[in-house]
Formats: structure tokens, sequence, C-alpha cells
């Protein structure tokens, strides 16, 4: 099987970026899918680097000229998805992709690329453990960082039996090695 994903998913503060982010840097044939949004670009963000920004109406004009594998208004007017173009770019290269998505979109691109696709739910090992790390990012307002608490306690629930592996990031340097030996796995079937 040649075209392969690897879907990290987790909520907030568990820590999927950063684990996703060095196994970049350990798998030279892993290439990370840029996601496309209708949200505002922040602080040094640029097009095509962290994501493919869209208006609204242009993201509602893609979806409906069907160039998204998945898409999903995660709030009114604010969309989120991956890009028809962008997988095959990635696979035209016989890299394999690394996605870094929400939770709803994980299962839904776990749904999409069955066996293709190997899904990896990422969990801080407590909810309050959660809301330290938030608390320690220092980007969020205390009523920003208790939504997110509370979604990252209702994504944990949702996400049970619903991924291929959960690795829980107590310990980052062990979470590194549970994750690269599982990705290994993976590249070698």
């Amino acid at each position: 099987m040649s075209n392969k994903v690897i879907i990290f998913s987790a909520p907030s503060g568990a820590g999927k970026s950063t684990i996703v982010n060095h196994l970049l840097k350990k798998y030279p044939e892993l290439e990370f899918s840029i996601s496309a949004t209708s949200r505002a670009p922040r602080g040094q963000e640029k097009h095509g680097v962290e994501y493919y920004f869209f208006t609204a109406d242009e993201f509602r004009s893609m979806i409906a000229e069907d160039k998204f594998v998945e898409h999903e208004e995660v709030y009114a007017g604010s969309y989120y998805g991956t890009l028809k173009s962008e997988v095959d770019r990635i696979w035209a290269k016989g890299n394999t992709i690394i996605f870094d998505i929400d939770v709803q979109g994980g299962v839904n691109l776990k749904r999409i690329f069955g066996e293709q696709a190997f899904s990896i739910f990422i969990q801080a090992p407590s909810v309050e453990v959660l809301r330290e790390r938030l608390i320690g990012r220092g980007t969020d307002t205390p009523e920003a960082i208790e939504k997110r608490v509370a979604k990252a306690a209702s994504e944990m629930e949702f996400a049970d039996g619903k991924f291929d592996y959960k690795l829980i990031n107590d310990d980052l340097e062990t979470a590194f090695a549970e994750a690269e030996s599982v990705v290994g796995s993976f590249l070698k079937r």
C-alpha cells in the first residue's frame, strides 16, 4: 500500500503539534498536510505555510466544487478542511501524509481513508494537567481556557474507540519514543 496517511488528533494542550513536528524531523518520508481555513491569519501565519487562507465565500464555493476530502464548519462561518489537491500533491512525491487535525476531522479522515490511515489520539494524563498546560502557554483568557478544557473533556469521551491508537502524553520524551515506535511500524507495513 503506497499511499498512506497518519492522523494525529487531540484536544488543545495535549501536545499534538509538538509530537507531529518531532516526527517530521525524524521521518523524511512524512509530509505535513496544510489545512484550508476561512479564518484570518494570526500573527506571522502565511498562506500556503501554516494554512491555506480563504474567505468564507471562497470556501463555500470550493465545497460546492467538491474540492475537499473533508471539511467542517467549526463555528458559524468558520470553516476548516483538507483539500484534495493537497493530498494529491504529497502523494505525487511518494510521501506519507501526516495530519495534525481536530478530533472530529481525525475521525472523518480515518473513515474516508480506512486501511490507508493510521489514526492516533493524543491525550493529556488528566483534564487538570491540560488546564495547567493551557494556562502555562499564556495565550488565552481564563474564560477561553475553561471553554477549551470543557471541549477537551467531551473530545476525550467522543474519541474513545474511534482511533487506532491512544497515546497518553504524560512525559514528552516518552511520548516521542512511543510515537516514533507506532509510526515507524505503520510506515513499514
